[in-house]
């Protein structure tokens, strides 16, 4: 189809739209319109595509007529794919890392290393009980391979956290943080202007009338997920898969009832406790970190998981969002209780910084 009869189909569109929704009750609107929106993209698409050659080779008159005018020209319809171009599993990868990484700032694999040493010196009053034979299990087959190093340049590459050196050449995601913490107080901002816009306006169809910033959200998740998949290719699925599992597998063994017992312990996180700040200089945050490994990863996973479409109906973003909001809520409260979040200047003030808006200067 040539570009002048895309053209006219264009401008026919937009009266046609105008047309048909005028003749709706305003309640019947809605369900018809992410429908005529979708319907006008495949018109487009279905134009450019028809004709079933090349128009690059009749703009250049390498066409069956030579060099046709400009207005026979199909029309160049472009697919917009860069949103979709990302590898899953390594944005879901990078979901499971940031939980590793909280429970390294917990020390949970410093609290293994130290229960190591005292079962291989005699220190602790263990001996043939589930936790002894963890430990003794661990000596003999050390079963994680990738080295505390490791790590922290996997946390480097992939989250620009920690001090370790990146490697030359590897690609370091240096705005995960500001990110991170963006669309955090993004969907915890659009839940509040939503909560504020259902009371102030009112009416019966209160819960079909979202106030908050969708593209907001949407713009933030974005950018996080095309940073994260550019930054965690070569080894961060494997590290984050075997350590996932020897996580998994330390957890279960603090929790041993002979072990519990060695620190007169009710829990795990006793335990963690006790030999933190016997051994560790001190327990690090331990419920802070908790809260936002969990509410950090189904985060993650919600941002690897959703493509983010720009014409996405309200409602339905509404609705596929919600869970997440607890969660934001949740990550940005422990976050202000940590050492690196006692700075946090509040909800607008951090969505304003990621999202360019300049700050006001004080005397």
């Amino acid at each position: 189809m040539s570009f002048q009869t895309t053209e006219t189909i264009q401008r026919l569109w937009e009266t046609f739209l105008r047309d048909q929704l005028a003749n709706l009750p305003p309640e019947q609107r809605q369900p018809f319109e992410q429908q005529f929106e979708q319907r006008f993209g495949e018109l487009l698409k279905g134009a450019a595509n028809g004709s079933g050659r090349d128009g690059f080779l009749d703009l250049i008159g390498f066409g069956d007529d030579g060099a046709p005018e400009f207005d026979q020209i199909a029309y160049p319809y472009i697919q917009p794919d860069f949103d979709d171009a990302v590898v899953p599993s390594q944005l879901h990868a990078a979901a499971e890392l940031y939980y590793i990484y909280q429970h390294e700032r917990m020390k949970i694999f410093q609290v293994v290393e130290v229960l190591l040493r005292l079962f291989r010196l005699g220190k602790m009053r263990i001996q043939r009980g589930p936790g002894a034979r963890g430990l003794y299990l661990l000596q003999k087959w050390t079963p994680l391979r990738y080295t505390l190093n490791d790590r922290m340049i996997a946390y480097r590459r992939a989250f620009n956290y920690g001090t370790a050196q990146a490697p030359a050449g590897a690609v370091v995601n240096r705005n995960f943080h500001r990110q991170i913490v963006g669309f955090m107080v993004a969907v915890g901002q659009y839940f509040r202007d939503l909560l504020i816009g259902e009371v102030i306006r009112g009416g019966q169809l209160i819960e079909q009338r979202p106030f908050g910033s969708v593209a907001t959200v949407q713009r933030i998740g974005l950018d996080l997920r095309y940073a994260l998949d550019r930054s965690t290719y070569g080894n961060i699925f494997a590290l984050a898969m075997e350590t996932g599992h020897y996580l998994k597998t330390v957890l279960q063994l603090l929790d041993a009832p002979d072990i519990k017992k060695a620190f007169d312990a009710n829990t795990k996180w006793d335990v963690v406790e006790i030999v933190s700040n016997r051994h560790l200089g001190g327990v690090a945050e331990p419920s802070q970190r908790a809260k936002m490994a969990e509410s950090g990863r189904r985060i993650l996973q919600f941002v690897a998981d959703n493509d983010f479409k720009t014409a996405i109906d309200p409602i339905l973003f509404q609705s596929v969002i919600r869970p997440m909001g607890a969660h934001a809520e949740a990550w940005v409260a422990a976050y202000r209780m940590t050492p690196e979040g006692r700075g946090f200047p509040g909800v607008t003030p951090a969505l304003k910084s990621v999202l360019g808006v300049p700050q006001p200067v004080s005397a």
